[in-house]
């Protein structure tokens, strides 16, 4: 008889346990006093960017057949540049550098590269509306900046070279172009 209560009262525990974790977990977790949720932390600490205008897309870059590309999503900015390798080991062939940091509050720009190979880049700058009559001219959007590509000495230690550039924004599809040509490849009855 008192192993029969022993286990019913080991069954018990269980169950109340078990509910009490189902019910919390429901909820979100436990509540301490004074913290948060990491979420809720995570996205009061990060700056959400204000643009003033959507100027995604791609922007010319250094050299011909480079560019940059900018995605502004929700509640972030990302992007990359992509250009042509000059080192010994990736010369002529086109290297992707992602964004580590960017920002975009009404129309100042700011984006720093991941390193690559010993170089990154820094562009602090504007962005306006240029010569472009719409998005589906080139340079309807101009970021003008001052650009620093850093790279490593010999002894590792970043070396900075700045320089003024204007990177023009490239011809985006016309939306209505798009739409007529989804339209036009309808299967035939």
């Amino acid at each position: 008889m008192v192993l029969m209560r022993k286990i019913v009262g080991s069954f018990t525990l269980v169950i109340i346990f078990a509910a009490g974790a189902a019910v919390c977990r429901a909820q979100g977790g436990f509540a301490v006093r004074g913290q948060s949720k990491a979420g809720e932390q995570d996205s009061r600490n990060r700056s959400v960017s204000t643009p003033a205008e959507d100027i995604s897309g791609m922007y010319s870059f250094l050299k011909e057949g480079e560019f940059v590309q900018i995605n502004l999503e929700k509640s972030a900015v990302s992007g990359y540049i992509s250009r042509m390798g000059e080192s010994d080991s990736d010369r002529g062939v086109f290297l992707d550098q992602f964004f580590d940091k960017a920002q975009i509050q009404g129309h100042d720009v700011s984006f720093t590269t991941k390193q690559l190979h010993n170089i990154w880049y820094e562009f602090k700058g504007k962005f306006e509306r240029g010569p472009g009559k719409t998005k589906a001219d080139d340079g309807y959007y101009v970021l003008r900046g001052t650009l620093k590509e850093f790279t490593l000495d010999e002894n590792k230690k970043p070396v900075a070279h700045s320089r003024e550039v204007e990177f023009k924004s490239l011809a985006q599809p016309d939306d209505s172009d798009v739409a007529t040509t989804s339209k036009s490849k309808k299967p035939k009855d």
